[in-house]
């Protein structure tokens, strides 16, 4: 029999000298090969990752305290958690760990590991280090306010009495992933916490380890057959970076690869025939949406924003370019999340629109540059949006770029208007409305840098309701709170949502067990097996 360390080699070759449409006849039976667009792919520290693709490889190599429960988005799942307690002020809780988690090393997870680690998320003060900090956690603070009892327990102080299932909704979130405290600190340089070393190498209790990423070519895990839910066939999980579909399919078919990913509605319809693959899909939280930045002052006029609301064609877009894959959905809560809104006010109105214009004082329209990922499905939604816009006399100037490019352009605020995906951090209200309805510092060096920031957009009352709303206890008032800011912002934000997606898969029918949730975060590949 060949040995493991062959089949790794073989695939490392393969992935790496061979063209994206090699055959190989058949995977291994022992590794498992999954095709998806990793463009987005730029960090694997979870006190970092921010991306969709980051997120989810993430999942598989930590735990967390809590567990998404979509199901029951107000009651997280334990993870790692044994049981908790809250003050009578609501202000402080207790947490215990379980016994018998392990990290790669076979070093116990402890108190001290989850202290470090959300510690660490605040004083990194990286992308998603607001999620923590809405908790009034600072750099400042954080070491008093979250510290260790014992090895089994430590304690959180909030600055306020948040309703309890935002808190541990949060602590389900990736970037609270818990790390082992003694390899990030072996690998510190400069005080940085082990962050560099942790960008492409891991330190987690999950089902799986980092064995090697090749950016641009492929992440693969080796399985951590101790976990107590690890698959017991599958020694490597190999994520191959494949960013056509018409590629992804022709690998499917041939058997190069188990599982595709990126595969457009077309394809899959044609898929579903072929013999030997299987296909379905399934609902997600993550939304398709045009962020116009505020510092542009055309963009920063409401009848601008309502004229291109009224500019865009959404159901020939869902029938034409998204059958399958996506519904009309135009607020920040998708559906599925407490207080989601379900109204579809607008439509395309190019009368409507061209009058707005006039109210602003540009009859004759404008230029706008667009940045957005060069995936083709995004693209074809821009190219349908950018025709339509013209009829009102709105120039859109399309900038496809790798994930990576658009992302960070987005995140320093240089884009006029940005056109992609936002996903949920966690199954609470909140998630979303944090990104979308508050910015607490506008100014370049925020420590918040929301999606409100990222456009700055400043709202000192609606940052101020969104706060309060945080507060909520009870669950039929708080769903209210909620549709009330979506409505707010539905008519006057920088913020137009188009869609809400379902993903799409593709795979060889002897394959089982993938998971998926509404968020990146929540697909597991612990229980895969062919």
């Amino acid at each position: 029999m060949l040995s493991l360390r062959f089949f790794g080699q073989t695939l490392v070759i393969a992935a790496a000298f061979l063209g994206p449409v090699s055959c190989w006849s058949a995977t291994p039976t022992n590794i498992l090969v999954m095709a998806k667009s990793l463009d987005d792919l730029i960090t694997l520290d979870p006190a970092e990752a921010f991306e969709f693709s980051g997120t989810e490889i993430i999942a598989n190599l930590y735990d967390r305290l809590f567990e998404a429960n979509r199901v029951g988005p107000g009651e997280p799942t334990p993870s790692l958690v044994q049981g908790w307690s809250v003050s009578e002020d609501g202000r402080t809780y207790e947490f215990r760990l379980k016994e018998g988690p392990v990290f790669e090393n076979g070093r116990p997870v402890s108190a001290f590991d989850a202290v470090f680690s959300l510690r660490r998320s605040v004083i990194l003060n990286k992308t998603p280090s607001f999620i923590l900090s809405q908790l009034g956690f600072t750099k400042e603070n954080v070491g008093a306010r979250v510290r260790a009892i014992d090895p089994q327990r430590f304690m959180l102080e909030t600055d306020r009495d948040y309703a309890p299932s935002l808190v541990m909704n949060i602590l389900s979130s990736a970037m609270t992933s818990i790390v082992d405290r003694e390899v990030a600190l072996a690998h510190e340089r400069d005080g940085d916490l082990g962050h560099e070393w942790l960008r492409s190498h891991s330190a987690g209790s999950g089902p799986f380890r980092l064995h090697r990423w090749n950016a641009g070519e492929y992440v693969m895990l080796e399985a951590n057959h101790d976990y107590p839910s690890a698959s017991t066939t599958i020694e490597r999980f190999v994520i191959r970076d494949i960013r056509e579909p018409a590629t992804q399919r022709l690998m499917l078919i041939r058997g190069d690869i188990d599982i595709a990913r990126d595969i457009a509605p077309d394809q899959i319809a044609a898929l579903a025939e072929e013999p030997g693959i299987v296909t379905w899909s399934a609902p997600q939280a993550r939304i398709f949406y045009m962020a116009l930045n505020q510092k542009n002052p055309i963009l920063a006029l409401t009848q601008v924003q309502q004229a291109i609301r009224y500019s865009i064609d959404y159901q020939s877009i869902v029938r034409h370019l998204l059958p399958g894959r996506a519904e009309v959905h135009q607020a920040f809560l998708p559906k599925g999340f407490i207080g989601a809104l379900e109204e579809t006010p607008f439509a395309l109105d190019l009368a409507r629109a061209r009058r707005l214009l006039i109210e602003a004082g540009y009859s004759k329209g404008f230029s706008i540059k667009v940045d957005v990922r060069s995936d083709p499905l995004a693209l074809q939604i821009a190219q349908a949006i950018q025709a339509s816009l013209a009829e009102v006399g709105i120039v859109m100037d399309i900038r496809p770029g790798d994930g990576k490019q658009v992302l960070t352009k987005y995140r320093a605020r240089q884009h006029d208007v940005y056109l992609g995906y936002w996903g949920p951090d966690y199954l609470d209200p909140h998630s979303n409305a944090a990104a979308f309805a508050r910015n607490l510092n506008n100014a370049s060096d925020a420590v918040d840098k929301t999606l409100a920031w990222r456009n700055s957009w400043e709202i000192p009352d609606i940052t101020r309701r969104t706060d309060e709303a945080t507060l909520v206890r009870d669950p039929l008032y708080r769903a209210e709170v909620y549709r009330n800011l979506q409505r707010s912002l539905q008519t006057g934000s920088p913020f137009i949502i188009l869609f809400q997606e379902r993903a799409l898969f593709a795979m060889r029918k002897e394959v089982t067990g993938l998971e998926v949730g509404l968020t990146s975060d929540q697909i597991h590949y612990e229980r895969v097996s062919k």
